[in-house]
């Protein structure tokens, strides 16, 4: 009897392509249900086939949860007309697609990036809304009923407890989506050619600037350190905050400011590599369950972080456990600056936080997507 498996992830990037990869090995069919795909270093499996369902909309937070809604009813009836045989692999994305197992028959798994309802929370949805409560209910259900679930840090698995027994949730972290991703010399990287960064130091925010990025911390910092001449700020990204960062550069001269859009997969691992300092930011209300996957791609390349976060937020834990950089609360602009400074005139500091980096790097590869299949099928 031949083994078949579908994935659903609507916005597929290379964790899940990763993640397929390793389970196709052990199935005769896989099938993934998708809105998009974005390929990186790795292909998908050729014996992956593929159904597509809508894609995800960022322009505002009702197009994306309408999105989300029509591709789960999507979901829902691919599944039931078409792979009632199929073992089910959930992602995150669309939130409301694993649902769907309340009422399907089939085998099913979990791997929750975020955690609905309590994602509601940003939304000023209250734990007393009968939105939230049936959906915590369904989660207990679906909890119960799911082959396995998994989450990538310690702090969404204890938030994913109220929902089922901490022992059933299964933590696997995150990894680098690139595999050529290692230190660039400065005299070496292209990027830094380009640009002429050549006797910077870079402070380089690489990411979404959306409208819960507090990136006017950066702008803040730069204007304090604008009679540094050697210090740039580089930020590279797109999102709703770009016209703000563009206001705030114009209106205070601020000459240390550099502004790109994102760079394209061949050039990242050279633009992230140009960093002396790397800012990552975390919206305080998701700070404590959530940490960009860039951040992997950082330590690989061993730039020292400056992370903007509570300071009970994953990215500080990571932080500190490895001893690679500083964390911040959002006000507290003159300590980034003070930090910065201290970094850029101490040599030896940063080769502590590049080696650091760099060593605490190897914990998070590829073969992290190997441990899904192996704790998929461990008795």
């Amino acid at each position: 009897m031949s083994r078949k498996i579908v994935f659903v992830n609507q916005a597929t990037g290379y964790l899940t392509i990763d993640i397929i990869n390793s389970f196709a090995k052990h199935y005769d069919e896989v099938h993934l249900i998708c809105g998009s795909i974005r390929v990186q270093d790795v292909e998908i499996d050729k014996k992956v086939a593929f159904t597509r369902i809508i894609k995800t909309s960022r322009r505002s937070h009702i197009t994306r949860f309408l999105g989300w809604f029509a591709g789960s009813v999507q979901v829902f009836f691919i599944l039931l007309f078409r792979f009632r045989k199929y073992e089910i692999f959930y992602v995150s994305l669309p939130p409301f697609a694993y649902l769907s197992s309340l009422l399907l028959p089939n085998k099913f798994s979990l791997l929750m990036f975020d955690v609905y309802p309590d994602v509601l929370k940003m939304l000023n949805i209250k734990e007393t809304n009968v939105i939230y409560r049936l959906w915590a209910r369904w989660n207990r259900k679906l909890f119960a009923k799911a082959h396995r679930v998994y989450t990538i840090g310690d702090s969404l698995a204890a938030l994913m407890s109220q929902y089922g027994p901490v022992e059933k949730i299964h933590v696997v972290p995150l990894w680098t989506g690139l595999i050529n991703v290692h230190p660039v010399p400065k005299h070496e990287n292209p990027f830094i050619a380009e640009h002429a960064l050549k006797g910077k130091f870079v402070v380089q925010y690489s990411g979404n600037i959306g409208g819960t990025h507090n990136i006017e911390v950066m702008i803040e910092a730069a204007k304090l350190l604008k009679d540094h001449h050697d210090i740039l700020f580089l930020i590279i990204g797109r999102g709703l905050k770009v016209p703000l960062v563009n206001k705030m550069i114009e209106e205070h001269k601020l000459d240390n400011c550099m502004l790109l859009p994102f760079q394209p997969d061949d050039v990242i691992r050279y633009s992230i590599a140009a960093a002396d300092l790397s800012v990552v930011l975390i919206d305080d209300k998701i700070a404590e369950v959530s940490i960009p996957s860039k951040v992997y791609n950082i330590m690989a390349v061993g730039s020292g972080i400056l992370s903007i976060s509570p300071e009970k937020s994953e990215i500080n834990k990571l932080v500190q456990q490895y001893n690679i950089g500083a964390n911040f609360a959002k006000s507290d602009v003159q300590q980034v600056a003070d930090f910065i400074l201290k970094v850029k005139n101490t040599a030896s500091l940063q080769q502590q936080f590049s080696t650091n980096a760099v060593a605490a790097s190897a914990n998070y590869t590829m073969d992290n997507a190997d441990k899904y299949v192996d704790i998929y099928f461990k008795a």
